[in-house]
């Protein structure tokens, strides 16, 4: 039976959980429920998570699943060692992450229809510190949206996976700014080849 750990993400996916360990027992310490949950994505019962392993267990609240791009960005994050997956330690990093973004998306999805509409991403922004252009916003809200937009109606909204996505990488591209801004007057001048390394160097 799958395990949908809450209304906005989770883990859970097709074929559901198997009862099968990757090892004998969990480590000393450990949450006896996430090393259940660990052992359940662990397919392979290598001791390790692949980012596709990782992408079959995890849900949004609709039951779709999470977009490979979010889920090898939230890999690389927490793949302390670079080894290509995921050990327990560090599946219990991004466990709490995930847990950390549920609350944040449920204060800001107002409506409670499942995705962050264009008003519900400014103000999450806003209060994140970017006082981002409505330009900028449209255009952020088009490229994350869950699924394409047509040309009649509102533009789709922002998954759970997508809005934990768009944030992070926002913050990433704003930490790049900031790094080449050493004077701080919001004004950077640099040339095409140290603009593309910056942005091609993020994650």
């Amino acid at each position: 039976m799958a395990y949908q750990n809450s209304q906005y993400g989770g883990y859970g996916g097709p074929g559901g959980f198997s009862s099968g360990m990757a090892q004998a027992g969990p480590p000393p310490g450990a949450d006896p429920q996430l090393w259940t949950w660990f052992a359940a994505v662990d397919t392979d019962r290598s001791g390790a998570i692949s980012a596709i392993e990782l992408e079959r267990a995890l849900i949004n609240g609709d039951w779709t699943p999470f977009d490979l791009d979010t889920v090898k960005l939230l890999m690389g994050m927490f793949d302390v060692d670079r080894s290509g997956t995921i050990g327990f330690n560090e599946f219990c990093g991004l466990w709490k992450y995930i847990k950390d973004w549920q609350n944040v998306f449920r204060h800001f999805d107002r409506d409670r229809s499942g995705t962050i509409d264009r008003n519900e991403l400014r103000d999450a922004l806003s209060r994140f510190g970017y006082n981002l252009s409505p330009p900028l916003i449209k255009l952020i809200q088009v490229k994350y949206a869950s699924t394409v937009a047509s040309h009649y109606g509102p533009t789709p909204g922002i998954t759970f996976d997508r809005f934990v996505r768009a944030c992070v990488v926002i913050k990433q591209l704003s930490g790049a700014f900031q790094n080449l801004d050493t004077d701080n007057d919001g004004w950077v001048q640099i040339s095409y080849d140290q603009f593309m390394q910056t942005v091609l160097s993020l994650p």
